[in-house]
């Protein structure tokens, strides 16, 4: 089975990295991570520059969890793209970090976090950062 990672290059990326590849130490099972730009945005702090996603890369390899780094080049919505890649790739649980936010900001900017909470066709670890 896989276990599908949303991250960004934030502490709470990592600390969703981190629980992700534990649980797949655990379990003998593979990890996806999926990090994403939006097309509507010119800079995106949620997008992994490609040393990021190379770290990312010779981490997971060194831990010796088999894995996949995998970057989306398009789309507006993050949410939308990790939802379909749930649909195809059927992982066995999604791992996200989240991050406190109040009930005015969730109103105004919405919470990819929430969505995926909500809308996931699998189990969802919803992590912190230290």
């Amino acid at each position: 089975m896989t276990i599908l990672v949303g991250y960004i290059p934030t502490p709470q990326g990592e600390a969703a990295l981190a629980a992700a590849t534990a649980e797949a130490r655990a379990h003998g099972e593979r990890v996806l991570v999926v990090n994403m730009s939006r097309d509507d945005k010119l800079v995106d702090a949620h997008r992994a520059e490609g040393s990021d996603l190379t770290r990312l890369d010779e981490d997971l390899a060194e831990s010796g969890v088999e894995h996949e780094v995998r970057r989306v080049e398009h789309g507006t919505d993050p949410a939308d793209a990790i939802l379909g890649i749930i649909d195809a790739e059927a992982p066995r649980m999604l791992v996200i970090g989240i991050r406190h936010r109040s009930p005015v900001g969730k109103l105004l900017l919405g919470s990819t976090a929430q969505r995926l909470l909500l809308d996931a066709g699998c189990p969802v670890l919803a992590v912190k950062a230290d």
